[in-house]
């Protein structure tokens, strides 16, 4: 199963951030996965982030400071996915 985190401070960015994150995951077909919104700048700097938003897919971020695009989110999923097999 997939964990996903999105991090920052509840901004119309991060909400942008979490939409993207949850079309991706129904365009790639995945079922299990857990989507959090994480608010609290004190977990910000274990994944070595300085600006918000950011995306943690399984404890690793892979975007920060930006709104990625789907075909993106998509990507580092399946690569996630990959991984995780």
């Amino acid at each position: 199963m997939l964990t996903i985190k999105v991090l920052g401070p509840g901004c119309a960015n991060c909400e942008r951030v979490y939409q993207v994150a949850v079309s991706a995951l129904e365009s790639a077909g995945v079922e299990e996965a857990a989507i959090l919104k994480v608010t609290d700048p004190a977990e910000y700097p274990q994944y070595g982030m300085l600006f918000t938003p950011g995306l943690v897919i399984n404890e690793q971020l892979v975007c920060a400071g930006r709104i990625p695009s789907p075909a993106e989110v998509t990507t580092w999923l399946m690569n996630a996915l990959a991984e995780a097999e």
